[in-house]
């Protein structure tokens, strides 16, 4: 009796980096199988989820009065009150980057809830402590098929719209979506979104910002 590849090795190990670096390894040793060897890591790390980006806003500010220390702080209770909600919402951190969080998500409205919630709880937060060290988050969220390494690291034209509206559009407090994410909940009556364009290098972006 023959098992194929994926009987014969659990998914933990079909989708880690090892097995997409052997994948790639194969692309560039046999460039003629370029297809067969595309559509195998397509079928192995390929899915459609949500993507939230969280960055956490005025950091360099609070380094340049008080130093290292306090700016360590705030990212550590950044994501001691992010994360849980982020589970809380069916979703899994990905990476923690200094002061961003990369979040994999079931849908578009759980990491909006996510985000909001997030955003409230920072601003709770922030009553008790010192001005200099307020927690504010400006979030990109997009939606789409991205190649998933392992839960471990995420790759795909949509992780790179969330990360340019979290890290560099959003304003602290603000929730952003890709157009992509957008449409997925174009029809919920339920969340309010406000369109923008801007342009980025000679080339038009939409996105949408979710109001309170």
């Amino acid at each position: 009796m023959t098992t194929d590849s994926t009987q014969q090795h659990p998914v933990a190990d079909l989708n880690s980096r090892d097995n997409l670096n052997d994948l790639l390894d194969e692309l560039i040793e046999k460039p003629l199988e370029f297809d067969r060897i595309k559509d195998r890591i397509e079928d192995v790390f390929m899915q459609e989820r949500t993507i939230m980006i969280l960055d956490l806003s005025g950091f360099t500010r609070t380094t340049q009065i008080e130093g290292i220390l306090p700016f360590i702080l705030m990212i550590y209770e950044m994501q001691k009150l992010s994360v849980p909600v982020v589970e809380e919402n069916r979703g899994i951190l990905v990476r923690a980057d200094a002061d961003n969080l990369t979040c994999i998500l079931d849908s578009v409205e759980d990491a909006i809830e996510a985000g909001r919630t997030i955003t409230d709880r920072l601003e709770s937060a922030n009553v008790i402590l010192p001005e200099s060290r307020d927690l504010y988050a400006s979030i990109g969220i997009g939606h789409g098929n991205i190649l998933n390494v392992g839960n471990e690291a995420i790759f795909g034209n949509q992780v790179n719209q969330a990360s340019k509206l979290g890290e560099d559009i959003a304003q602290k407090g603000e929730v952003l979506l890709t157009e992509a994410a957008y449409h997925q909940i174009a029809d919920n009556v339920d969340i309010k979104c406000e369109e923008h364009k801007i342009n980025i290098s000679g080339v038009e972006l939409t996105y949408y910002s979710v109001q309170n």
